[in-house]
């Protein structure tokens, strides 16, 4: 089993030591985002995890739980966005020079291989047209040479969410000529960075600029990280053009504090505050509790996606 921490928050930066408390017990309750009263148990053992994919944008305050993270042998890598748009945008990150000063820290712990650098979402507006975008560009690429193997990109997903945003910004993702454009040399920029660059779900094909489809959670990446070939399903709960494995997800919505204007995982900022004041480092759940009318579900094909590799034997006919 792959676990996802998270696509709906950013455990990392917020909520470390709840996810050490449930590594420490061996499993985390997850409810159902539309079905309130059901609630998945996910167990967190070795035994059934083969790997741990961390999204953040701030991997600081998640360095001085690495020790013991690592205590119980479950790999992992870190997916990390890094972009320019500022605190007028994303109202409580801090800036780009200190969050990368936080990855170069964990590089040197973990290695380039297992950080994945996001340049996602790419915006246009106003003040961010393909000269501004490749500027910014540059300078994080620079700076992160050989702290990261690969950057990812994708383009704003305008859900219902963002209106207001897209509306007031009149934020989008910019002409199809412009995207070309910027894609061709962002990918330049990457490989004089020593960097592999990939999109990230969409539908719109780079591959003149050499730029191909990535897999966020990446089953050949897993295979390394682990020291073990995987059996792995595509995850059929993402959009279309995703090609990511199929994972469990133990993050809560409405909970992440960045405060990103663009964001799809929070809803007004009043739900944020509400659900994120229920923070208990030792629920079993982030961010929430159980009411007492929930049916606790055992999680199904929550076991090791291991490949067992029999001696003389090959699958290749």
């Amino acid at each position: 089993m792959i676990i996802s921490a998270s696509r709906r928050t950013d455990i990392p930066s917020f909520y470390g030591r709840w996810f050490l408390n449930r590594l420490k017990a061996g499993e985390v309750f997850v409810r159902n985002p539309v079905n309130r009263k059901q609630v998945s148990v996910i167990p967190l053992s070795k035994d059934n995890v083969d790997c741990i994919v961390f999204w953040t944008k701030d991997p600081g305050p998640f360095l001085p739980f690495l020790d013991e993270l690592d205590s119980y042998g479950i790999p992992y890598y870190f997916s990390i966005t890094i972009t320019p748009y500022g605190p007028d945008i994303e109202t409580r990150l801090r800036s780009p020079e200190s969050v990368i000063e936080s990855v170069k820290s964990l590089s040197r712990r973990i290695g380039s291989k297992r950080i994945i650098w996001r340049y996602d979402p790419v915006i246009f507006f106003k003040d961010m047209d393909v000269k501004s975008h490749l500027k910014a560009f540059a300078v994080m690429a620079e700076q992160l040479e050989g702290i990261t193997d690969k950057c990812v990109f994708s383009f704003l997903s305008e859900y219902g969410k963002i209106s207001e945003f897209v509306k007031k910004r009149g934020a989008g993702n910019g002409r199809r000529e412009e995207r070309r454009s910027l894609v061709g040399a962002m990918a330049e920029i990457a490989f004089q960075a020593n960097m592999k660059l990939a999109s990230c779900a969409l539908s719109e094909d780079f591959r003149e600029s050499g730029v191909g489809h990535n897999r966020c959670i990446d089953p050949d990446l897993i295979g390394e990280v682990c020291g073990y070939p995987i059996f792995s399903r595509p995850d059929k709960s993402q959009r279309e053009a995703c090609g990511c494995a199929e994972s469990r997800d133990i993050g809560s919505y409405n909970t992440c504090l960045h405060g990103c204007l663009y964001c799809y995982a929070n809803r007004e900022e009043s739900s944020i505050r509400r659900k994120s004041a229920l923070y208990n480092p030792d629920s079993p759940m982030l961010c929430d509790s159980l009411a007492g009318d929930e049916n606790l579900t055992p999680c199904r094909n929550c076991e090791s996606l291991r490949k067992e590799i029999i001696p003389g034997f090959s699958f290749d006919f």
